[in-house]
């Protein structure tokens, strides 16, 4: 990955205090109930000045050393009890009672995905939704999150296990967007998260998988691979962005703030590309197609000026193989002037770069603690 997104763990939530709104009908209810509060009240930290040390948070996620897993450590705990309860409440069914207590749990989350939440004057902006699922959705979704920054964490030392990682942040939002999302939708406000839509999961879901594909790239290229395979493997990665754009596209309407999110998408994909064609053209030339190679390089030159990324830093990357390709479509021009004397093919001769794309999601598979809870109904 030669850029990247981040920030999409930043939600924030107020607090949840569960036995003070849902009344326990009996001593284990309740104190299961506190227990759920205490696990969220630890989600509710991580995006939160702490002031707890290095030693301290180590010896309480049992010797976990980077904060990232102890995060996602703290999520994990937290998702087995809220499933143990949603079930539960839904045992209930519509009970007015139960409707009341889950509304007066006020669950809100901020989003991360919008400019608006960091430019609140009074801090970010809070979006209500009186639903457990909302909360299991938004969990979740900070969970995906939470596994990207570890797979670029452990990028530069373990280029495996960043993909796997990265297939299974893919596997928590394909999870979202076909199982939770859903049978949220009817309940969604008019002003909602972007995250608790369906087509972001889905779209960031093809997001991850892409990335996956373009640490396996970045493998491949140490152990060697050839020129070919490696611009079909980067032209999959361009086909995950493709799928993740159109997923969007109806999105963009509802939700303009994420543009940046788009922005990222949009620019990926055009460096993957780029990179595909550069080297389909080097393996044109070893073949001894060197005008194919010419016409090749100057194609995509000249398409890749329709697009300039927003932000500076992905700007600078953007030029830079730009620029790269610029000087290899030169070197391949003067050879061909002064050796070959090949004739440049028309644009619609040209080869097309073909894509292979080898991973896959690594599927989530949600725990529930299976502990009896009877309210006072």
């Amino acid at each position: 990955m030669m850029i990247t997104f981040q920030g999409l763990s930043k939600q924030k939530s107020p607090q949840v205090i569960f036995e003070n709104a849902i009344p326990a009908s009996d001593p284990g209810t309740l104190e299961q109930l506190k227990e759920l509060s205490s696990r969220r009240s630890a989600i509710e930290s991580i995006n939160q000045n702490s002031f707890v040390t290095e030693a301290i948070a180590r010896e309480m996620s049992g010797g976990l050393t980077s904060r990232c897993e102890q995060n996602i450590q703290k999520v994990e705990q937290y998702l087995p009890l809220l499933g143990n309860l949603i079930h539960h409440v839904n045992i209930v069914g519509d009970n007015p009672k139960m409707v009341r207590w889950i509304s007066d749990l006020k669950i809100r989350w901020s989003s991360a995905l919008t400019s608006s939440s960091f430019f609140h004057l009074n801090g970010p902006k809070f979006y209500q939704m009186d639903n457990l699922h909302f909360e299991l959705a938004m969990t979740l979704f900070v969970l995906g999150a939470l596994l990207r920054d570890r797979a670029l964490e452990v990028l530069s030392t373990d280029l495996v296990q960043s993909a796997s990682i990265l297939r299974k942040a893919a596997g928590v939002y394909q999870h979202l967007a076909q199982d939770v999302l859903p049978c949220l939708q009817p309940a969604l406000a008019p002003e909602r998260p972007p995250e608790a839509l369906i087509s972001v999961s889905a779209a960031i879901s093809l997001v991850c998988l892409a990335e996956a594909q373009a640490v396996t790239v970045r493998k491949a290229e140490q152990n060697g691979n050839t020129g070919g395979l490696l611009g079909k493997l980067h032209h999959g990665v361009c086909e995950f962005l493709n799928e993740a754009i159109h997923t969007l596209h109806s999105v963009t309407k509802q939700c303009k703030d994420i543009s940046s999110l788009m922005d990222y998408i949009t620019t990926c994909k055009m460096l993957h590309e780029l990179l595909s064609y550069k080297y389909l053209a080097e393996s044109l030339k070893i073949e001894g197609q060197i005008g194919f190679a010419i016409g090749v390089l100057h194609h995509v030159i000249q398409s890749s000026e329709k697009h300039t990324p927003r932000e500076e830093s992905r700007r600078l990357v953007y030029k830079q193989l730009l620029d790269d390709l610029t000087g290899l479509l030169r070197k391949y021009e003067h050879e061909n002037e002064f050796v070959w004397h090949e004739k440049i093919p028309m644009q619609d001769e040209l080869p097309v770069s073909q894509g292979v794309k080898i991973v896959s999601s690594i599927p989530y598979q949600p725990q529930r603690w299976e502990r009896t809870l009877v309210f006072k109904i």
